[in-house]
């Protein structure tokens, strides 16, 4: 049985095999429409108030970033239009509660799906999810708790929400498989977060195996093995016993260098996308901020965040990072990322739309307030600034001539700044990798993001299951796209970086230092291995093989390439 790999390791354990409980709805009509509304009422406060521990319970495992979803879903709960709708059916028809919310629910989702806005057919997953806890409440299901899993367990689901996938005990839960999901969805992300090997995309899997049978996966290669014999048992029970000395070593690695085999030098940081993010940054050795994330300080909150907000917030990784370079990016809000304060238009393509450094320069009130605080918090360490989303010459002026006045205003007010900040861009929209000889002229760096430049470059959207195989790192194309941009901004003396999932990504890795990529930024957990990995190779020895590789035709031809020639 194969899936797709998105999360490293190998797994051995029992199936817990997930399958969620079974909601009927039955139409009752009621009389006394006080006690229903009351009973609704009732099972709302409860759903918050778990959304609430869920919050608090993720942020303290797994980081402020991924337990905002939750946030996500309490505003859904909270909605006054929903809260109305729900109460109206039910006053009005004089039906039970979990008839109403099921048909408000329903109906909402029946809006979402035929919304050509693809954000907002994304929200359709947690719309479901919160609803579906809503109703477990009022018909008294009690859910499984994946939380008091209490032996060693491999999770087999057809599908993990993320309220579910987040809820893991990480001490018992040895692997996942789900049927569903892509390298970037909720689950591959959380798994990978907390270090848990994981396969999604495994095809009917559920429907052919049994609650307790044993399982072996690889996260690696996507491979189960099932009903594993006891030859296989001790053969990956060997493999395990590996990886543990394996990741002792790591430790060992965190105040070292990032250096080949033959010498040459990289540098390997960290992506955040809060304040409280740096710590596992520094805790996991890397050597500075690849790319923070400003949209999570506008998100899940009702207003804008004020200059002073911004401030501190940048000023605390700045200070913690103690002069290592930190490269914040300017807000990337837009196709998956929504501000519904801001009142944005609802657009047929949002990923093609006003997004990101578009979004900025329609709104250079808000683009300035951020600059302004970026260049304050810049007297504080070694701070970058990077505009997302370019895909012309012209935007990326205008944007400096944005942070010219920014820069300005503060002189006059005779706040601090460095004023010779590095500027770079993110280099993810296909016009730019090819024209990015241009661009290099009148930018300090570039950061590559994968995630959007395959995307775009092979017309996939990354969050869509169906098609998710068609999103790989290892096409011909993608690969050819980064060597023209390395090559093209090193022919005019400027570095260039990734900030990616490739970037963190085990088989690229001898590849991109081949090609001459001069930073990696990833996330925390992947630093330390990455800094392993480069010691394995000779960027000199790997180059002579580069011509050969971007000659292949799929992507297929390119990971075996890379497998058989180059990590034997």
């Amino acid at each position: 049985m194969k899936g797709i790999g998105v999360s490293s390791g190998i797994g051995i354990g029992k199936i817990f095999l997930y399958k969620e409980p079974v909601i009927k709805i039955n139409k009752v009509n009621i009389d006394d429409v006080s006690f229903e509304i009351e009973r609704f009422e009732s099972a709302l406060g409860e759903s918050i108030n778990q959304l609430d521990k869920l919050y608090e319970l993720i942020k303290e495992n797994i980081g402020e970033e991924k337990a905002k979803i939750f946030i996500a879903h309490k505003m859904m709960l909270e909605d006054p239009e929903f809260i109305t709708d729900v109460k109206d059916k039910i006053e009005c028809e004089k039906v039970n509660s979990e008839y109403a919310v099921n048909e408000v629910v329903n109906f909402y989702v029946s809006i979402f799906e035929n919304n050509e806005n693809e954000y907002i057919k994304s929200r359709v997953v947690d719309l479901r999810d919160v609803s579906k806890r809503l109703l477990r409440i009022l018909l008294g299901i009690k859910s499984i708790d994946l939380a008091s899993i209490d032996e060693i367990s491999i999770i087999v689901a057809k599908d993990l929400a993320p309220s579910e996938a987040a809820q893991m005990n990480k001490e018992m839960v040895t692997g996942i498989v789900t049927e569903l999901g892509g390298i970037t969805s909720h689950t591959s992300i959380i798994a990978r977060t907390l270090g848990i090997p994981a396969i999604v995309g495994a095809k009917d899997f559920t429907k052919i195996v049994n609650h307790g049978d044993y399982i072996i996966i690889n996260g690696d290669n996507g491979e189960v093995i099932l009903k594993p014999t006891t030859d296989e048992i001790v053969k990956y029970g060997d493999i395990i016993k590996e990886l543990k000395k394996y990741k002792k070593e790591l430790l060992s690695l965190k105040d070292e260098k990032s250096i080949s085999k033959d010498g040459f030098k990289v540098e390997i940081a960290g992506n955040i996308g809060t304040s409280k993010d740096i710590d596992k940054v520094i805790e996991n050795g890397g050597e500075g901020v690849g790319l923070y994330r400003t949209e999570f300080l506008f998100m899940d909150r009702d207003k804008l965040p004020s200059e002073e907000e911004q401030f501190e917030a940048y000023k605390i990784v700045a200070n913690k990072l103690n002069n290592k370079p930190l490269i914040i990016r300017t807000l990337d809000i837009g196709g998956d990322k929504d501000l519904p304060y801001l009142d944005l238009e609802k657009e047929m393509n949002p990923f093609l739309g006003c997004r990101a450094i578009r979004l900025c320069l329609d709104r250079k009130d808000i683009f300035i307030t951020q600059l302004r605080a970026i260049l304050r918090a810049s007297v504080f360490g070694n701070i970058k600034i990077m505009f997302p989303m370019i895909s012309s010459i012209d935007e990326l002026r205008e944007a400096k001539k944005v942070l010219k006045n920014a820069k300005e205003e503060l002189y006059k007010e005779d706040i601090p700044f460095d004023r010779e900040i590095e500027v770079g861009i993110m280099v993810e929209v296909p016009a730019v990798a090819l024209m990015s000889d241009i661009f290099a002229k009148e930018v300090d760096f570039f950061s590559i993001g994968t995630n959007d430049l395959i995307q775009y470059t092979t017309a996939v959207d990354r969050g869509n299951s169906k098609i998710a195989y068609l999103y790989n790192q290892y096409h011909p194309a993608i690969l050819r796209l980064i060597k023209i941009v390395i090559d093209n901004a090193h022919r005019e003396g400027i570095k260039v970086g990734m900030c990616g999932e490739s970037a963190g990504d085990k088989k690229l890795l001898p590849i991109l230092l081949a090609m001459g990529l001069d930073g990696f930024s990833m996330n925390p957990l992947s630093i330390l291995r990455s800094r392993y990995d480069l010691k394995k190779y000779s960027k000199e020895e790997v180059e002579k093989h580069i011509d050969e590789l971007l000659n292949l035709s799929t992507s297929e031809e390119v990971q075996r390439y890379i497998d058989i020639r180059i990590l034997k």
